[in-house]
C-alpha cells in the first residue's frame, strides 16, 4: 500500500465482481465527459491514443463504438487487437481504465441499432455509409477511481483534510472483473 493510503482512516479498496463491476462500468463510463481509445499495445510500436465516443455498453460489459472501415484505428486492430479504454468523468472521480479485446465487423444491423444522426458528421452518406464499421471491445480487465459519496462530500473532505492536515479522502477504487 502506498504512503497516501496509508493516512487514511477508513478503507478504500473495494474490488467489484459480476452485476456490480458491470453497473460501476456503465455508471462511470456513461458519465464520462471524456473517452481515449489506445490501439497498438502489443505491436511493440508507440501506442495510438485518440478520443472516441461508446454508442453503447451491452449488458454483458462490452463496449461498441463506431469507425471508418479505411482508418488507421482499424488497420491498427487488425494486426493487434488489445486495446486500452481511459474514461474520466470529472477531475476528481469517476475514472476508468479498461483494457479489452477489439473485433472488427460492418455488421449492418449493429450499426442501424448504434446510429444516431450527429454521427452523419463523419458518415456523410448517413446509416447506409458504407464506410461505417463496428468495433466491439470485450474487457478481459479493469481498474476504477471514483468516492464513495458524491463530489460534494469528496469535496468537504478534502477542505477538512487541508485544514487539519490529515488524509481525509472519500475516494474508493479497486479492480473491475464483468
Amino acid at each position: 500500500m502506498d504512503s497516501i493510503n496509508q493516512q487514511q482512516p477508513e478503507d478504500n479498496f473495494k474490488d467489484l465482481i459480476g452485476p456490480e463491476a458491470m453497473d460501476k462500468i456503465k455508471e462511470l463510463a456513461g458519465s464520462a465527459k471524456s473517452c481515449f481509445f489506445v490501439s497498438n499495445i502489443k505491436t511493440g510500436v508507440p501506442a495510438s491514443v485518440r478520443p472516441m465516443s461508446a454508442q453503447k455498453i451491452d449488458d454483458e460489459g462490452n463496449f461498441w463504438f463506431l469507425s471508418a472501415n479505411d482508418s488507421h484505428k482499424n488497420e491498427e486492430l487488425s494486426t493487434d487487437p488489445f486495446v486500452h479504454l481511459l474514461f474520466q468523468g470529472s477531475a476528481y472521480s469517476d475514472f476508468l481504465n479498461i483494457y479489452g479485446i477489439a473485433t472488427v465487423t460492418e455488421d449492418k444491423e449493429k450499426i442501424k441499432e448504434l446510429w444516431e444522426p450527429t454521427l452523419k458528421v463523419w458518415f456523410t452518406e448517413g446509416v447506409d455509409d458504407p464506410r461505417i464499421s463496428v468495433i466491439k471491445v470485450e474487457p478481459t480487465e479493469g481498474y476504477y477511481w471514483d468516492n464513495k459519496h458524491g463530489n460534494a462530500v469528496a469535496f468537504i473532505k478534502r477542505l477538512a483534510g487541508a485544514a487539519i492536515g490529515k488524509t481525509i479522502d472519500d475516494s474508493v477504487e479497486g479492480k473491475l472483473e464483468v
